[in-house]
């Protein structure tokens, strides 16, 4: 009986993994995903475009053949609009001057 014992401890103790070779593993797959995250994280914090990609012609030039675009608050020139202040205002005063 004392044979049959033994022989099923050992056939158990073959099945079960070694406690060390687990943890180590488990560690190494750890460190693994905590450098895919830290690359993924270095990669977010990269822009999508390099510097000035969205001021080539080629992005703009849409944008000042389009009137509807061009003219949007965000897009327009402040300038602009002091000059055709200035524009209308003399343009009145030129129309006021001579109907005197």
């Amino acid at each position: 009986m004392k044979f049959i014992m033994e022989f099923a401890e050992n056939l158990i103790l073959r099945l079960m993994e070694d406690p060390k070779e687990r943890d180590r593993k488990f560690r190494e797959h750890v460190y693994h995903l905590k450098d895919r995250c830290s690359k993924t994280k270095e990669m977010w914090s990269l822009p999508l475009r390099p510097y000035g990609f969205w001021t080539f012609e080629r992005h703009n030039s849409q944008i000042f053949w389009d009137s509807q675009i061009s003219q949007v608050p965000g897009r327009r020139d402040p300038y602009d609009d002091l000059l055709q202040d200035a524009y209308n205002a003399d343009a009145a005063s030129t129309t006021s001057s001579s109907k005197k």
